[in-house]
């Protein structure tokens, strides 16, 4: 493959976006992570960061819900309704798309 030179811009906050076709040549999809090699000479080179699915803390996390589930069966309670209705009242009709771009206020 021939070597192809692509610029992006970055933002007053130092941010830019991948342009197209790198995202593809690196195979990155949404919320992937990059991973930067900066060499001596102060070339970098941009790669897809390999993909952990193992999150340590969220691991710990279930380990001591577990651990606590098991020891004292009797604390697991269910959700009182009024405390679904409270939480209902709190969150209204909001809804949240992460994928969605960022408006140019929050940029």
């Amino acid at each position: 493959m021939a070597s192809v030179d692509i610029e992006s811009t970055l933002t007053d906050r130092y941010q830019t976006t991948i342009p197209e076709s790198v995202r593809r040549a690196l195979k990155l999809g949404k919320r992937d992570k990059i991973h930067y090699a900066i060499r001596p000479g102060g070339e970098v080179l941009l790669s897809r960061a390999p993909v952990d699915d193992d999150d340590p803390v969220l691991g710990e996390f279930l380990e001591f819900l577990a651990h606590d589930i098991a020891t004292h069966p009797e604390r697991v309670q269910a959700l009182d309704g009024s405390l679904v209705q409270r939480i209902r009242a709190l969150v209204g009709d909001a809804d949240l798309d992460l994928d969605s771009p960022l408006s140019a206020d929050d940029e």
